[in-house]
């Protein structure tokens, strides 16, 4: 049996003790993209979660949760935080340095701290959204509704419409 990743095991962690009853799932395949994701798993690229961290310029972290198929929109995430101040994508490096987490596993839950949470409308159109787990290589079933609450985010609508 082979030793479980330290980023696997803080979701885990997170999944147990908020009672949440779903499955981490391991695959030799990566899951780096969410095209990746829809061909390992099997569902269409809008039912892949996005976990897309930020940072205000007052060095706060808030995490956007999107469908695979939608980009966020900047502005909509700053209002839906109630920020006045800029919001940008965070580096690479600043999400590992932040949460331990690569880019590609980064999960909406497994955190020291839970940044600041908004989740996409668009996700509810769909009983199952499948998040990354840590790592490329592990991910997990959830409803929205549930992940709504274990997060204790807010749902708005973020989705990027081009005019």
């Amino acid at each position: 049996m082979t030793r479980e990743n330290d980023s696997v095991q803080k979701v885990r962690a997170f999944l147990s003790s908020a009672r949440c009853d779903s499955k981490i799932v391991h695959t030799d395949e990566t899951i780096f993209t969410v095209e990746d994701a829809s061909r390992v798993v099997g569902v269409p690229p809008e039912r892949i979660l996005k976990s897309l961290l930020f940072v205000r310029d007052d060095g706060e972290w808030a995490l956007a949760l999107m469908s695979g198929s939608n980009r966020v929109h900047d502005k909509k995430l700053r209002r839906a935080l109630g920020s006045a101040r800029k919001i940008h994508m965070a580096a690479a490096e600043a999400i590992k340095a932040f949460s331990g987490f690569e880019p590609g596993g980064v999960p909406p839950v497994g955190y020291e701290k839970q940044p600041k949470t908004v989740l996409d409308e668009d996700l509810f159109k769909y009983d199952t959204v499948w998040p990354a787990a840590g790592t490329d290589h592990d991910f997990f079933p959830i409803s929205p509704d549930e992940l709504l609450h274990i997060t204790g985010g807010i749902k708005a609508n973020l989705t990027y419409s081009p005019r």
